[in-house]
């Protein structure tokens, strides 16, 4: 209970959870650079399993979103992937470890070596289990699992790549969707990764009637406000 204690403390406090900002940017891309959310090594790796995505055809795509294998998000933008043939890998490979990191997020206690399969590289199942789970104590074993704030961190990586992949502006409310989170988290994180929110206006086949928020990373970034993190802890009986 107490692990658990300290877990909720920690949520109130997104910003410890968020990659490295470069505040002093002078574009875009290098507010939350790409190699702070996937190394060198990392990004080679992808290249294997995201060669599905590379030759997806738009009758894959179509079967893929009836069957919802994989997440909204992914399934949109493979529907806009480049023909030119380094940009199509690229875009491929964010979208595999995208869609990986989403899927990832909706485990809990993680009893696997590699949870996410063999077909993901052991380069990227260490990514997720050093960086994306806590480690707790359970029957006196150690176990990894994803807390509320490991989600948060989660959440934060997805927004960081899913701006790289999509020009800098993003819907939040897809995102959350695949997130499975409430909106009210979603914009916390969004507005502690300083993101400019709007509404998207006459957007088709918005799920739900939703009304689908915007999140725009544009320079010179928005002042950081106080946030309600300053909330009192609950004292200890």
């Amino acid at each position: 209970a107490l692990i658990q204690d300290v877990a909720q403390d920690d949520v109130q406090n997104i910003s410890i959870f968020l990659p490295p900002c470069n505040e002093d940017a002078d574009k875009p891309e290098n507010v939350y650079k790409f190699e702070d959310i996937l190394s060198p090594a990392e990004y080679e790796a992808l290249q294997v399993p995201a060669a599905v995505f590379v030759k997806i055809t738009p009758e894959e795509i179509t079967k893929k979103t009836e069957e919802k294998s994989h997440c909204s998000f992914v399934l949109e933008e493979l529907k806009f992937l480049p023909a030119d043939e380094k940009s199509r890998d690229h875009k491929a490979r964010c979208l595999w470890f995208l869609d990986t990191l989403i899927k990832f997020s909706y485990l809990k206690v993680i009893k696997k070596k590699y949870p996410m399969g063999p077909e993901c590289p052991h380069i990227i199942s260490r990514k997720l289990m050093k960086s994306f789970t806590s480690l707790t104590y359970n029957n006196g074993s150690v176990q990894n699992l994803i807390s509320a704030s490991m989600k948060a961190k989660i959440t934060a990586y997805v927004i960081a790549l899913a701006l790289h992949v999509n020009n800098f502006q993003i819907d939040l409310t897809i995102l959350q969707n695949d997130m499975k989170l409430q909106e009210s988290r979603m914009m916390d994180i969004a507005k502690a990764m300083r993101l400019k929110i709007s509404k998207a206006k006459g957007l088709q086949e918005l799920e739900n009637d939703q009304n689908h928020k915007l999140g725009t990373l544009s320079l010179p970034l928005p002042v950081q406000k106080a946030s309600g993190n300053q909330r009192k802890r609950k004292k200890m009986n």
